[in-house]
């Protein structure tokens, strides 16, 4: 790419993020920030003195930030298949032919303090956002599980209501967080039920918690490193780039 009288290089700003794809970025965020601080009161609910209906209440706003951020995520993976060319499946998994080599030169050339450019995500990023993705769809899961076993919320509650229940045909409804009106065994049976999932649950929100933190770090070295307006990108759906991209048409 040509060269300015004053020895700049010519930057060109270029669309890459579609209007869906930023939206389900920000409510992302939002919700993952709501969830987190919920969480947190609620596992520490001993230790800042909740009561039982609190810790309750607690999990119910819990639960309905999470339908939001389910939500969100499913539409975000229904758009991998409608979305722009940097918002589809190929855009940011790790797959396919030549991957192995645009890794390796992309980190040679990091290295070496020259990277190449893309418009959508660099081939270290994929590995981020891949990661990212598997670890949201682990928490929507199993929240929606967790949902159905503590507060006996859809799309699984009345089933498990069902299930644990001593005398499902009263009409009277169970009492989220009391086994009162509940069958032992049969509750017995549903927490045991319940168990890999909360386990999954609680592993996969630390997990997520430090790869945000990773991704964060990583926007802001990429940002610093090569100046192409990623994080503005965002905002803006469009980056900042000095020569060729290798993902440009």
């Amino acid at each position: 790419m040509a060269n300015d009288p004053s020895g700049s290089q010519n930057l060109q700003i270029k669309p890459v993020w579609d209007s869906t794809t930023r939206w389900f970025h920000w409510i992302n965020v939002m919700c993952i920030i709501g969830l987190v601080g919920v969480g947190v009161v609620i596992l520490n609910n001993k230790v800042l003195g909740v009561s039982a209906d609190g810790k309750v209440l607690l999990k119910t706003v819990h639960v309905y930030i999470g339908y939001v951020f389910t939500a969100n995520l499913v539409w975000r993976l229904f758009w991998a298949f409608k979305g722009n060319k940097f918002a589809r499946w190929k855009s940011f998994l790790p797959l396919g032919r030549g991957y192995r080599d645009a890794l390796r030169q992309y980190v040679d050339g990091s290295r070496s303090g020259n990277p190449p450019q893309y418009l959508g995500h660099n081939p270290v990023a994929k590995l981020m956002v891949t990661l990212l993705f598997l670890l949201l769809t682990v928490q929507a899961v199993s929240g929606l599980v967790l949902a159905g076993t503590d507060l006996y919320f859809p799309p699984f509650g009345a089933e498990i209501e069902q299930w644990v229940d001593a005398t499902p045909d009263d009409g009277v409804a169970l009492k989220p967080g009391s086994k009162e009106g509940t069958d032992p065994q049969a509750y017995a049976d549903m927490r045991e039920f319940r168990s890999p999932f909360m386990a999954a649950h609680y592993y996969t929100f630390y997990i997520m918690l430090f790869a945000v933190l990773v991704h964060i770090a990583s926007i802001v070295m990429t940002e610093i490193r090569e100046k192409n307006g990623l994080v503005s990108a965002m905002f803006t759906g469009s980056k900042v780039i000095s020569k060729k991209a290798l993902d440009e048409d």
